[in-house]
Formats: C-alpha cells, sequence, structure tokens
C-alpha cells in the first residue's frame, strides 16, 4: 500500500446510496463515515444485494438471512442510517451481467443519490489478499448500473412500469477500501460508532470462528495508516471514479 498523502473526499453533497454485496460489508471498513456523513444531515441509504445468507455455517440459510437482516438494520441504526433495502439476490453466486445491473439500476433511479459508494471491486485487497467474488461483481456491476441509471433506453420498463424516472445526477462511486485509493474522509470523532456498527453483526461474527476477534482492533489497524497518510487520528480510504464525461 502506498505512503502516499491522501486526498480529502468532496463532501459538497446531500445524499448518497451505498452498494454492497453483504451484510457487514459496508461495517468493515466504511461505517463510520457514514456516521460523519449522518451527523452532517446528510441522507445515506443502504442497499444489500443479498442477504448474506450463506454467510454462517451453522445456520440454515433462511434463518440466517432474517438474524443477518436484523443485524444489519441495527448496525445501520447505529450509525444513522435508516432505510436498508435488500434486494434478495443469492449470496455466495452472484453473477456480473445484465440482471443484476438492472437490479442496482433501479436502486439508484429509486434513491436518485448524488453520491454511490460501493466495496473495492478489485481482485485483491492489495498484495495477496484475494477479494470476495460477490464484491467483486456487486461493484462492477454497480459502476454499470450507475450509468444505466441516466439513460432512458436502458431498462425502459423500469421507467415505464415501474413508476421510475431516470437519473443522471451520479457525480462519483465512492470504492471502499480499494487498493487503488487516493481519497479518504477524517472518521475520528464517527470511529468509535463504527466500531460498534460491525459489533452489531453479533451472530455473523461468532460464526466466523474468528478466536478473540477484536472489533475495534481490526478497525483501527486499517483506519490508522489512512488516518496518518490524510493527517488525522483516524481515517476511510476510497478510490473516487467521476461518472461525468471528462472527468
Amino acid at each position: 500500500m502506498s505512503d502516499a498523502a491522501l486526498q480529502h473526499v468532496d463532501e459538497d453533497w446531500q445524499t448518497a446510496l451505498a452498494v454492497v454485496a453483504h451484510p457487514d460489508d459496508m461495517e468493515f471498513g466504511a461505517a463510520a463515515a457514514v456516521a460523519r456523513w449522518t451527523d452532517q444531515g446528510k441522507t445515506v441509504i443502504y442497499c444489500m444485494v443479498t442477504s448474506g445468507e450463506a454467510g454462517i455455517d451453522g445456520l440454515n440459510p433462511d434463518e440466517c438471512r432474517r438474524v443477518r437482516q436484523v443485524e444489519q438494520i441495527e448496525s445501520a441504526r447505529i450509525v444513522g442510517v435508516d432505510v436498508v433495502d435488500f434486494l434478495g439476490l443469492p449470496d455466495g453466486v452472484l453473477e456480473y451481467g445484465v440482471a443484476l445491473r438492472r437490479a442496482i439500476c433501479a436502486e439508484v433511479r429509486r434513491h436518485r443519490p448524488e453520491i454511490v459508494i460501493t466495496n473495492n471491486f478489485h481482485d485483491t485487497w492489495g498484495g495477496r489478499s484475494l477479494n470476495q467474488a460477490d464484491h467483486i461483481a456487486v461493484g462492477r456491476a454497480t459502476l454499470d448500473a450507475v450509468r444505466d441509471a441516466g439513460n432512458r433506453w436502458i431498462f425502459p420498463e423500469q421507467l415505464a412500469d415501474g413508476g421510475l424516472e431516470r437519473w443522471g445526477g451520479v457525480r462519483q462511486v465512492w470504492a471502499a477500501g480499494s487498493p487503488r485509493a487516493e481519497h479518504a474522509v477524517d472518521i475520528t470523532a464517527a470511529f468509535g460508532r463504527g466500531v460498534d456498527s460491525l459489533r452489531a453483526h453479533r451472530a455473523y461474527l461468532d460464526g466466523l470462528g474468528w478466536a478473540h476477534f477484536d472489533p475495534a482492533a481490526f478497525l483501527a489497524d486499517g483506519a490508522t495508516p489512512a488516518g496518518a497518510r490524510l493527517g488525522t487520528t483516524y481515517a476511510a480510504t476510497f478510490e473516487v471514479l467521476p461518472m461525468g464525461w471528462g472527468d
């Protein structure tokens, strides 16, 4: 990972939509940034493409789906997010393609954000740590779905029959935790709420079987070096992808 200084993200916006594959994806790094933004009076909406029903080995997927949705709603509440949409696509076997783009496009058109947040969609987290297939598929589909949302001739049934309108107002997509991140936000004041939001995924964390896992230490391990590059105690990093022509 680079030691170069990070630039501050542009916080001149009012509404953001976070589109990620699973419950807990926002909490492993970006939730404290969400808490900062909701404290500023901004609106952040969460969209979970799956309900994480394949994420706990010891739980039947139907029960796991229920548990993880409840945990995600509480986790979102902790950082000031009131709306959590669950798209219900199958956990663990998401595929990049038209169907995924269509589902995410509808969310963008429904909520009409200025900023869209997703997860790292590159093959690794940097170094030899491999990314997960659902993260890659959702992140890449999100980039395309944002552009689809502004084109009235792509998924026109959403406009004619679904009661939606095209939306070309997304200025940037931010990929949280990307190894190519050059931007960040100061999360020092909101760090504790980010930790609490991760702790809210109790059943999932227990199901991972990570002995002595400490959410605060885990999050600080990434947020501290990022903060040093931003000039703060803690920071959350983002790869910023402009959506406008020529940006």
